[in-house]
């Protein structure tokens, strides 16, 4: 076992380089294959010769790996979802949005609230609950919104 420490470093080394892994993890998998190997059939015929195949087969292996996987170029669309810091922080955000709306002047409290409701009613349904034409809700949505960053501009520069 001793001897086979050098060659399994030598053909593991020659062997990551094209396999894209450390030459570490291979010779950690095919010491395991070789104590699984001694475990139910005994030692190999020809050491030499077995552990470079087991190297061999190993690099075959992770480069199979390695082109089955997609890397995460963005976060996954769960991630995070239940994560108790995140969840916080949004209703944290979600409570100071609201308050600021509740703060702004005339009808923009109303508009606002009636566009973030998780309802998502439609313009027709928000003119009819308002009492104000259909047309009238884009300038209107657009002066309330000028507010509601005004508002929260001056709160941030208070900070």
């Amino acid at each position: 076992m001793a001897l086979l420490g050098p060659l399994l470093a030598v053909e593991a080394a020659a062997e990551a380089s094209g396999s894209g892994t450390e030459p570490g993890d291979i010779e950690q998998a095919v010491w395991l294959r070789l104590l699984e190997r001694l475990r139910r059939h005994g030692p190999p015929d020809d050491p030499p010769l077995w552990l470079r195949r087991a190297v061999r087969a190993e690099a075959r292996r992770v480069r199979r790996t390695a082109r089955r996987e997609t890397p995460l170029t963005c976060e996954p669309a769960d991630a995070g979802r239940h994560d108790p810091e995140r969840l916080a922080l949004l209703a944290a955000h979600r409570r100071a949005l609201r308050d600021a709306v509740r703060r702004l002047p005339g009808r923009c409290p109303g508009l606002l609230t009636a566009l973030l409701s998780p309802h998502d009613p439609t313009y027709r349904e928000i003119a009819g609950e308002l009492g104000i034409s259909q047309g009238s809700l884009g300038p209107e949505r657009s002066r309330c919104l000028g507010c509601l960053r005004r508002l929260l501009a001056a709160e941030v520069a208070a900070d």
